[in-house]
């Protein structure tokens, strides 16, 4: 498992992260989720409230990666996972938590999103690099 550092979380909590997946044929999803943030040192989290395509994507199998890019220090981060769905338990609460606080409705679901790669998004020689 791969670890978030102090300066992804940090963007994470500042920039709009954009999630992509893909269906069983193959075919891209793409979509921003304001609720993405960390769970801890290597799992992400968002709460699905939409219960769309990503949602049909993940449970058809699909990995999920997620973009954060702060574009004026042209600087980000694409993390790459697993995910899983939870509809009760710790992760959920979590996001029924987080919910309340932030003012939004209560979610169908948590997502965790175990990361497996992380790679840059800056500017310059590390671009696309996997850290």
């Amino acid at each position: 498992m791969k670890k978030l550092t102090a300066a992804m979380i940090a963007m994470l909590a500042k920039q709009l992260p954009i999630q992509a997946t893909t269906s069983k044929g193959g075919i891209p999803d793409i979509g921003p989720k304001r609720s993405l943030r960390k769970y801890d040192e290597s799992t992400l989290i968002y709460n699905e409230n939409t219960c769309g395509q990503t949602l049909q994507n993940i449970i058809d199998g699909s990995k999920i990666a997620v973009a954060i890019i702060n574009r004026e220090r042209l600087d980000g981060y694409r993390f790459v996972g697993s995910p899983e769905i939870f509809c009760e338990g710790e992760p959920y609460i979590d996001a029924l938590e987080f919910a309340k606080k932030k003012g939004m409705a209560p979610p169908k679901f948590a997502i965790l999103i175990h990361l497996e790669k992380i790679y840059s998004l800056s500017s310059g020689s590390t671009a696309g690099k996997e850290l």
